[in-house]
């Protein structure tokens, strides 16, 4: 695998709003508020509101988008899923 995760540093109540630290090809790169969370926010007919969490996406730059798989696998392997529900 090119890609090899370092390290990312969100957390509640903000976790998509870190900085993730990738290896690629033996290059740093740092990534800053890439995440993007496949859970959602929902409510009920009373306004009670929870968050469901799903797998990330990330927001990646055009020079590294021939390793989206790779970056999403390994993100999704390290980080856990969102959404952590720090916005409602």
């Amino acid at each position: 695998m090119s890609v090899k995760f370092i390290s990312y540093d969100g957390e509640y109540p903000n976790l998509c709003s870190g900085t993730l630290v990738l290896e690629i090809n033996g290059n740093r790169h740092k990534l800053q508020y890439a995440l993007r969370s496949g859970g959602c926010v929902l409510k009920d007919d009373d306004w009670n509101m929870w968050a469901e969490q799903g797998p990330w996406s990330v927001n990646i730059p055009k020079e590294l988008e021939e390793y989206r798989y790779e970056i999403e696998e390994a993100v999704n392997s390290n980080v856990h899923e969102g959404c952590c529900g720090g916005c409602i």
